[in-house]
């Protein structure tokens, strides 16, 4: 099997359109996970003719890099993307938080270094930003480490990881040509990036690179009102309260007037996403060899019929779950 490929924005790589997300694979928030399970799964992901993982130096400190590494030095091809957190550890980036605060350039080279050694790689193929303001433009000597990192040969593409349901908010370095990809919160719950990024991003040659398709789970339907994490799980914040109950019948109503069961969520929920020409790769966790089949046999280049993509349009929930119930 080959999976179809797009290309990534204009950096001239082509991508298989179901990326691997790492994060779940990292050992901490998502609990769970066993590195050997994680291992194979990374493999059979790359045998199904996958060719795309992000990562990043913040999942399970380095461990997530480490592994997906592992798997990438044994194989030829294997584009690998990975994240620096910022400095000061403030998941999203608040509004009057400076580019010195979050990404002074020594950092943002510290950083990039620390992770080829995780990876045992002497070159990234995409180095982005975990948290982003548009602010930071003309800001700070960030810019500048990233030029010399492209320069020494260790990283080869820049891009952003644009804050939770912050779309917007990353306009500005797209549309000046700043970044040369963007990872962003994208699915049939959250469409907010339909109103300007994505075409803003096709229009100036930026990958898009789609999280949370599933909506951390939400929608592969299998999170229901009983549904419970571990202890330290993410998860139990994310879920908390009353929103399994809310999102019990948001799944209801969207199996209703598509005519669909909800086995098939998930599938329609992947496709919905690749129905959008601006979006280059949608990155799903994948901690286990079942779920990389499932999600691998998608990436077939097909999207969802037009009118079950307009059915969606109206299904658009805005939330933001991050926060504290």
């Amino acid at each position: 099997m080959t999976m179809h490929q797009r290309p990534l924005g204009r950096t001239g790589l082509l991508v298989s359109e179901i990326g691997y997300g790492a994060w779940g694979i990292s050992g901490v928030q998502w609990l769970g996970a066993q590195d050997d399970e994680s291992l194979a799964a990374l493999r059979r992901y790359l045998d199904l003719g996958g060719n795309f993982i992000d990562t990043a130096l913040a999942y399970g400190e380095g461990h997530s890099e480490e592994l997906v590494g592992q798997v990438a030095r044994e194989r030829e091809g294997v584009i690998v993307a990975t994240k620096i957190p910022p400095k000061n550890r403030e998941w999203p980036a608040a509004p009057t938080t400076t580019a010195d605060q979050a990404f002074p350039g020594d950092y943002v080279i510290a950083c990039t270094e620390r992770s080829l050694a995780n990876l045992g790689m002497d070159s990234v193929d995409v180095q982005q930003f975990h948290v982003w303001n548009d602010s930071w433009l003309g800001q700070g000597d960030w810019q500048d480490a990233v030029a010399q990192l492209k320069r020494e040969g260790k990283i080869r593409h820049f891009g952003i990881s644009i804050n939770d349901h912050q779309p917007e908010n990353g306009l500005r370095a797209v549309e000046e040509g700043v970044v040369e990809t963007v990872q962003v919160i994208y699915n049939v719950f959250d469409q907010s990036p339909q109103d300007r990024l994505l075409d803003a991003c096709q229009a100036n040659g930026v990958g898009v690179i789609v999280r949370v398709a599933l909506d951390e789970g939400s929608l592969t339907g299998n999170i229901t009102p009983d549904t419970t994490f571990p202890d330290g799980d993410f998860r139990n914040g994310y879920f908390s309260g009353n929103r399994k109950t809310e999102l019990h019948y948001h799944l209801r109503a969207i199996e209703a007037d598509l005519g669909i069961t909800t086995a098939e969520l998930p599938e329609t929920a992947l496709r919905f996403v690749l129905s959008h020409p601006a979006v280059s790769t949608v990155i799903v966790g994948m901690r286990s060899v079942r779920n990389v089949e499932r999600n691998a046999a998608l990436a077939d280049g097909r999207g969802l019929p037009e009118g079950q993509v307009q059915k969606l349009h109206a299904h658009r929930w805005e939330r933001n779950w991050y926060d504290p119930a």
